[in-house]
């Protein structure tokens, strides 16, 4: 029993013990495994990193999710949190756009209108780096073929400025495109969406205030994205009639963002035989031996439609693949509306010449809200609340082709205000209906049509030709049949306004009247607008043939003469003149003036008259006056430019025309002309007759004695056989202007002035002073002007001694010789 019970207890014992061990075992079986567990739980939760593209991916997913606006189109434009924002296809990197900021609404006194623009600029987007795009404005003054050695020297040397960088922030999954933050590109100031620097230094603005300055909206269109901002100005000097007010100018801008093609049109390269606004560019290649400048025509895109190709080429009228569209502002008139369409589309006619029919038209805005006058896909003509009496017509086109992508006529609403002045005072003789203050609804209109039509001229690429008028012989412009069958101005591009030769017993009607369209417009539109599709290799081969088609057509017809602006010394291209003979016109026109003068008082009366109307008709009148007077000084020192069918580029006016202006200066101002100051007006107006008819005869003897007028009698002397020589032209005008005073105690008084300015005048030439500015004439004076004007001093001094002794002793006549005589003796003699 004993031993049975000790074996039992020993058992316990091996049992307790294998227990002990196995619990032992586990434990540390289980230790041992957590540290595995935890090794490997360790080793799992290690974060894996994420690349660039994974990080902006969730950044997109994030901003998407908030997003609370999303507009496709040129770009995709969304909104988030207050905040705007661009995606950016890869396909629009490096492409061009057109930016054009406009004004949406302007403060009374800014000098601009709601619709006009305040900033063009050429713009594209260039990856910077895969988290940066750079935003850089083109600018296009030099190029080169990218296939000469030269092309890289003259990339290197035309780095186009960075004006914003934008962080992307994300990639569309889908379309790849890159999401970038604009809101504060748009909000705040830049170079490329505001006001330009120079715009507000002159009208002292400071910068935009940010907490007044905001994006209101943004649209997106398949080619253009329009942006709208509210931007306000602080100034402290009082630029504006507002900030003169309040401190700031506010304003609603509109910027459009166009894309431009892929590949430029085609450039017609500038002839300067044709009238053309022009883009330009410093041309470099490794042929040349020296830089030229290349100059390419503006002009809208006129293709026909491919269909249409074959009968375009063989000369049947087609009508373009895309019509060129003017809309018009709704808030013209309405009664205007029409003569405004009428003005647009009677360009039809020139375009046909060139190969085109229905390529132009005008049309009403449609009541459609999704569309704005201020997209930059619309030509408009916009109608401007100003005072200004003016109208004007831009082009935006493509700085690397000359392609127009569109115009904003401007028009300003007291342009009939000028139009009716003219027309009272240089058609009143020949057409009752402009003998009052309010013309009828119809005269108005036709005035307004004929604008229209210059001004879209100007948006469809075409300049003023000022010497069109030239073109036309001074007895057809009295000619009724002749003048109503071909107009008095071959050209609406010229300043000829209305027909003021014609004479009242020559019963022209209105259509001898008004300007048109003319031979030289539908000869600028045919050279500027027809297609040739692939029949010259280059623009380079097409301007060598063009040059010599334009040879060939002004051999046949002198009409198409393109005279330029009017500022150089060309005394046939000028403003507001008329006819190849300006002398016998405004001779014309000068019998006209006398009688809507003399009828002025009439014509112009209101009830309970304060003679405002006179008083801006007579100055009208008196402007006439001396737009026929300044038609005539050009001849002094002037000279034919560009003269057709002749191997001379530049010729001396002939002698006979320039005697030809003395006489007229004789007849119609150094004889006073005091029938444009009847007392009946000048009590009325409180006109000074003496003032102003001094200043015209001031300017007549300055031009007609003047160092350059003489300079280039002398230099013609020794180059032209049938010059006019000095010493005669002198003595020509000395009998015009040292006639005996009479007895006539006012004229005397005016002959007095004029001849005390001709020595004054004189005495300048004799002793010439250094300009107060530093700059002297573009035309060096001649050596022998001095000797010229001492010998013709010497003759004056002569002719008032013989002059002097016809005069009483003492009377103002006299006295006025001798204190001319003391006056020479100081000139001969400026020390004593």
């Amino acid at each position: 029993m004993k031993n049975k019970l000790y074996h039992i207890t020993n058992l316990r014992k091996y049992a307790l013990l294998f227990t002990f061990l196995c619990f032992t075992m586990s434990a540390l079986a289980q230790k041992t495994a957590t540290k595995d567990t935890i090794a490997k739980d360790t080793l799992k939760a290690k974060p894996v990193e994420k690349t660039p593209e994974q990080k902006r991916a969730e950044d997109y997913a994030k901003l998407i999710k908030k997003a609370t606006l999303e507009r496709k189109g040129l770009f995709t434009v969304r909104k988030a949190d207050e905040r705007w924002y661009f995606e950016i296809p890869d396909s629009l990197i490096g492409r061009y756009f057109l930016c054009i900021t406009r004004l949406k609404s302007a403060p009374q006194g800014l000098g601009k209108y709601a619709g006009e623009s305040v900033n063009e600029q050429t713009i594209y987007f260039e990856q910077k780096t895969d988290k940066t795009l750079y935003l850089r404005a083109f600018i296009n003054k030099q190029e080169a073929d990218s296939t000469s050695n030269i092309f890289a020297a003259v990339q290197n040397s035309k780095a186009n400025p960075v004006v914003a960088a934008f962080n992307v922030i994300g990639r569309n999954p889908q379309t790849k495109a890159q999401l970038i933050d604009i809101t504060d590109f748009f909000k705040k100031d830049n170079s490329i969406t505001s006001f330009t620097s120079n715009f507000k230094s002159d009208k002292k603005l400071t910068a935009a205030a940010d907490d007044r300055s905001a994006l209101d909206d943004i649209h997106t269109y398949p080619i253009n994205v329009e942006v709208l901002t509210t931007k306000t100005y602080p100034t402290s000097s009082g630029g504006t009639f507002a900030a003169t007010l309040a401190g700031a100018v506010s304003v609603e801008l509109n910027v459009s963002i166009v894309v431009l093609p892929k590949v430029p049109m085609q450039k017609r390269i500038f002839d300067p035989r044709v009238g053309y606004f022009t883009k330009s560019y410093i041309h470099f290649s490794d042929a040349q031996q020296r830089t030229e400048t290349q100059a390419f025509i503006q002009r809208f895109r006129l293709e026909p439609r491919k269909e249409d190709v074959k009968k375009y080429l063989s000369g049947a009228l087609v009508r373009p693949k895309k019509q060129i569209v003017f809309y018009i502002d709704p808030a013209t008139p309405k009664q205007w509306q029409p003569y405004l369409i009428q003005g647009v589309n009677d360009w039809n006619a020139a375009f046909e010449q060139a190969g085109f029919k229905d390529a132009i038209t005008a049309k009403p805005w449609p009541n459609d809200p999704s569309m704005s006058m201020e997209d930059a896909r619309y030509s408009v003509i916009r109608y401007l609340a100003s005072e200004t009496s003016n109208a004007y017509g831009p082009r935006i086109s493509d700085p690397r082709s000359g392609e127009i992508i569109e115009s904003h006529v401007g028009w300003y609403h007291n342009v009939m205000k000028l139009v009716q002045q003219w027309y009272m005072v240089q058609a009143g003789a020949i057409d009752k209906r402009a003998r009052k203050m309010q013309f009828d609804e119809a005269l108005m209109g036709e005035l307004v049509r004929f604008v229209s039509s210059h001004e879209v001229g100007h948006a469809l690429g075409l300049r003023h030709n000022m010497g069109a008028s030239y073109a036309t012989p001074v007895e057809k412009l009295r000619d009724k049949a002749w003048v109503e069958a071909n107009g008095h101005t071959v050209s609406i591009m010229d300043y000829a306004r209305f027909n003021y030769v014609a004479q009242p017993e020559d019963h022209v009607s209105p259509k001898g009247i008004y300007p048109r369209i003319g031979v030289y417009d539908k000869w600028a539109i045919e050279w500027g607008y027809r297609w040739y599709g692939n029949k010259y290799r280059d623009a380079q081969q097409e301007q060598e043939a063009l040059a010599e088609q334009i040879s060939d057509r002004l051999k046949k017809d002198t009409r198409l003469w393109f005279g330029g602006e009017g500022t150089n010394d060309d005394p046939r291209s000028q403003t507001e003149d008329l006819s190849n003979d300006v002398m016998k016109a405004n001779t014309y026109g000068l019998k006209n003036l006398r009688y809507v003068v003399a009828n002025l008082p009439e014509w112009t009366k209101q009830p309970n008259d304060k003679y405002e109307y006179l008083k801006d008709s007579h100055k009208s009148a008196v402007g006439q006056y001396r737009r026929y007077l300044n038609h005539v000084l050009k001849h002094f020192g002037g000279r034919y430019s560009g003269v057709i069918n002749s191997p001379e580029v530049y010729q001396a006016v002939p002698k006979e025309k320039l005697k030809e202006a003395i006489d007229y200066l004789d007849r119609e101002l150094f004889e006073p002309p005091l029938w444009l100051y009847p007392e009946v007006i000048i009590s009325k107006t409180g006109t000074d007759p003496h003032r102003e008819i001094n200043d015209f005869q001031t300017s007549a003897i300055e031009m007609t004695l003047r160092d350059r007028t003489l300079s280039r009698l002398a230099n013609d002397a020794l180059l032209t056989k049938n010059a006019y020589p000095v010493e005669q032209y002198l003595k020509d005008l000395a009998a015009a202007v040292w006639k005996p005073l009479g007895s006539d105690p006012q004229k005397a008084a005016y002959r007095r002035d004029l001849q005390g300015l001709y020595v004054e005048e004189l005495g300048k030439s004799i002793n010439p002073t250094a300009p107060k500015d530093g700059r002297k004439d573009k035309l060096v004076q001649h050596q022998d002007v001095p000797l010229y004007a001492l010998q013709h001093l010497l003759y004056i001094e002569e002719t008032i001694g013989k002059l002097m002794q016809k005069e009483p002793l003492g009377s103002l006549n006299h006295l006025h010789y001798q204190t001319l005589l003391k006056e020479i003796k100081e000139i001969k003699d400026p020390k004593k």
